[in-house]
């Protein structure tokens, strides 16, 4: 199995949004490189990084997801487990 097909919903939008915020980005900075618009450029930049640090959210609910399905799996090699 894949990552997409054991994702959950909210991984899904995080990744699709950061994809879709990375690609605005790097449009707005070419029509801003071409057009030489510096403010446009420095936008684009901004939503790169937005869309960079949305990707880094969608891998934490992606890792928060296999963590939760790995104990659901074999709640014997929980923490709380252990302890007892």
């Amino acid at each position: 199995m894949n990552p997409w097909d054991l994702g959950s919903p909210l991984y899904r939008k995080l990744v699709i949004s950061a994809m879709a915020l990375i690609g605005v980005g790097i449009l707005l900075s070419v029509i801003g490189a071409s057009a030489s618009i510096q403010w446009l450029i420095w936008a684009a930049i901004a939503v790169i990084a937005t869309g960079l640090l949305t990707h880094l959210a969608g891998l934490l609910v992606r890792f928060r997801d296999a963590r939760a399905r790995q104990a659901a799996a074999n709640p014997r090699s929980t923490p709380q487990a252990k302890r007892r």
